[in-house]
């Protein structure tokens, strides 16, 4: 085969090889965050239709949702804390609902039931139920939250670990979103600082808490970052907190960033904007 042949057809091949990667990171950079704005502007627009109807998506009261095992690919899950695809951690193991007392009545009166009472319903898996605001990340920022974190759901916004805290609510109220990929929510997670502000509403109330301390390195192992009091978070008593995970480095997967919150105040959507998302 002529020299010239070959070094013609290894060029060839080298330019079909260059232009593929060029077209993949195009996509993971580009396309993917495309996708992402679509995806989640429509979902908090959906939220904002239903709440024009008065349709409110809240769990009952202590109510929990059951986690799916983790995957390789998914946000960090309890059941092998943070994991994620690209820049979004995996959901916790479920938590148990507390089973009924049992007792018996007075003579002549049936006995009560001693079967578990039934777990009411959480939030719906892989559907919007409220819409975040960090004022750190621009005015522009606002991300839709959804229940559950697995792939497909990562990629229209921001999802609640099934078993963690409803929003508001006593516990940690646990977030996973992408780092970079899928419009990088949680990008600039790095420059969050003590006394920031997160605002979520769920078309009802408001809920502001506030950043109690720069973000904490750690490995995707280590389940104990969505407790409902995070040893390390440097909490020590049951509260009402909010925790944000979200991968290390910034295009790798190897550790997880997690930022710990307080809740601050609460107030009803009819009373305007909070603070923190007027200054």
């Amino acid at each position: 085969m002529p020299v010239r042949l070959v070094i013609r057809t290894f060029s060839e091949l080298c330019i079909t090889v260059g232009a593929v990667i060029v077209l993949f990171v195009v996509y993971v950079l580009y396309w993917t965050g495309v996708k992402a704005a679509d995806a989640s502007d429509g979902e908090i627009h959906r939220l904002q239709d239903q709440w024009s109807r008065g349709r409110i998506e809240l769990p009952a009261p202590g109510a929990t949702a059951s986690a799916a095992p983790p995957d390789a690919t998914q946000e960090p899950q309890k059941s092998q804390a943070p994991q994620a695809t690209r820049g979004a951690p995996t959901a916790p193991t479920t938590r148990s609902a507390p089973a009924a007392s049992a007792g018996t009545e007075p003579a002549r009166r049936p006995a009560r039931s001693t079967a578990p009472a039934a777990r009411p319903p959480a939030y719906r898996d892989g559907k919007p139920f409220a819409v975040m605001y960090v004022p750190r990340f621009g005015r522009a920022w606002d991300w839709p939250v959804l229940e559950g974190t697995g792939v497909n759901t990562l990629k229209k916004g921001l999802g609640h670990y099934p078993g963690t805290a409803a929003l508001g609510g006593r516990g940690n109220f646990a977030v996973a979103g992408h780092r970079r990929t899928y419009g990088d929510p949680f990008k600039d997670v790095p420059l969050l600082r003590p006394g920031d502000a997160v605002v979520l509403t769920d078309g009802a109330s408001w809920f502001t808490y506030r950043v109690d301390r720069r973000a904490y390195r750690t490995v995707p192992t280590d389940i104990g970052v969505i407790d409902p009091v995070p040893e390390k978070s440097g909490f020590r008593v049951p509260g009402r907190y909010l925790t944000l995970t979200t991968c290390e480095p910034e295009w790798g997967s190897s550790h997880r960033l997690i930022v710990w919150a307080r809740l601050e105040a609460t107030r009803p959507v009819t009373d305007g904007k909070p603070p923190a998302l007027r200054s």
